[in-house]
């Protein structure tokens, strides 16, 4: 037998069910393509248009018009380079510890599965259940303590700190055969050598997912990064780019937005097939 639907294949053969049936989905097509790219489109759009034309017709396209020199002025009077570099740099640390953290962690649990391994599953898993606003006056004040204020290590080291990417790697490696990790160890390679030139080639797709998720994680955070980085030298865009609305016209800082947005969208484009073919996570929900 067959899974059944709402319509059978019956019902899928008449012309009018047919009819309606691709009606709705252009509409459910065409309304999440508005909602989806709508905003990033307008933004796009704004950022190249003069300000009164954005306020007195803010749909309209170019009614008189393009303004580059909206980027031009954001990268350079409102230093979006700088800010931009500072962000790229905390993404880039945070991708970092948190790909080392959770991959060594998801190896340690799904490969070498030590004795206490359902304990720390079981301690990483209820580390979800605590909300985060929880956490940050003693954060903070282990940060304060170490000296790291208006330092890049006091965003680095606590963003290594992600259960769901330890999770999400060792269910990953769990759903990998257990036979290639097996027969590298009897041909004599240990723990590290089995982690390097067995589990990483192999962990290809779930790296990409966490790539992903850790550098557009870091690229929005605003709350902590606002708290120990209070000098503006070394602020992201995520924090300093409200603190400049005030002090700019609304098309150079609607530009500021913009440039902002490049690297999650770039992001999303390289990686995208991860997300929609669904291969990369197969392995985190299997069993």
């Amino acid at each position: 037998m067959t899974d059944r639907g709402v319509l059978s294949t019956h019902d899928r053969k008449i012309p009018a069910v047919r009819r309606t049936i691709r009606t709705v989905q252009t509409l459910l097509l065409g309304g999440l393509l508005l909602i989806g790219l709508g905003p990033v489109l307008w933004l796009a759009k704004a950022a190249i248009t003069p300000t009164q034309d954005t306020l007195r017709a803010p749909l309209a396209l170019w009614p008189n018009g393009f303004d580059f020199a909206n980027l031009v002025t954001a990268w350079t009077r409102v230093e979006i380079d700088k800010y931009f570099l500072n962000t790229v740099l905390l993404a880039f640390g945070a991708w970092a510890v948190q790909l080392l953290v959770a991959m060594t962690a998801g190896f340690a649990l799904s490969v070498l599965r030590p004795r206490y391994r359902k304990f720390v599953t079981g301690v990483v898993l209820a580390t979800l259940f605590v909300p985060s606003v929880v956490l940050l006056v003693p954060l903070y004040l282990t940060i304060t303590d170490l000296s790291l204020i208006n330092s890049f290590w006091a965003v680095w080291l606590p963003a290594g700190a992600n259960a769901f990417n330890v999770l999400l790697v060792q269910r990953f490696l769990d759903g990998l055969p257990r036979e290639v990790f097996e027969a590298a160890t009897v041909d004599g390679a240990g723990p590290l050598r089995l982690f390097v030139s067995v589990v990483l080639p192999m962990s290809r797709p779930i790296l990409g997912v966490v790539s992903v998720f850790a550098v557009i994680a870091s690229w929005k955070d605003f709350l902590w990064p606002m708290l120990v980085l209070p000098d503006p030298a070394v602020q992201p865009l995520s924090v300093r780019l409200p603190a400049l609305q005030r002090f700019v016209e609304l098309d150079v800082f609607l530009a500021a937005l913009a440039i902002s947005t490049l690297i999650p969208v770039a992001l999303f484009l390289v990686f995208q097939r991860l997300f929609l073919n669904g291969s990369a996570l197969s392995g985190a929900v299997k069993g």
